[in-house]
């Protein structure tokens, strides 16, 4: 019996490490030495995962330097950085080219959040 509880036990962690499908998630197109990504990287990225926004979004970070990820081939690469690319369910909701400031920032994300479904309760 305690083979089958551990091994419903590494089944729920594996579901719940697995992200649900449709969920957004905010691309930050990057590369070393871009000095508005440091800026973004110091007033935005600590406190993002800890927003409304942040949890809805969760940044991913893509090094525009490197090979591009096969699961974004289908996204517009970028040459200007940083790129902020809103997806929902492997679909461009929007994009953000550059960081000017976080009062920017916040305010076109929010627009951008807002095209995303409402989030459907699970109560």
């Amino acid at each position: 019996m305690t083979s089958l509880k551990t091994a419903v036990l590494a089944f729920l962690v594996l579901v719940a490490a697995v992200p649900a499908a449709g969920a957004a998630e905010l691309l930050m197109l990057e590369q070393p030495g871009c000095a508005w990504c440091a800026r973004f990287n110091a007033e935005i990225a600590p406190a993002w995962p800890k927003t409304e926004e942040g949890r809805r979004a969760p940044l991913r970070r893509v090094d525009i330097t490197e090979p591009w990820p096969d699961d974004l081939k289908h996204v517009a690469r970028e040459r200007f950085t940083p790129t902020f690319v809103l997806m929902e369910d492997g679909k461009e909701i929007g994009r953000i080219r550059g960081y000017v400031g976080d009062e920017f920032f916040w305010y076109r994300i929010g627009e951008m959040i807002a095209l995303l479904p409402k989030e459907q309760s699970t109560q």
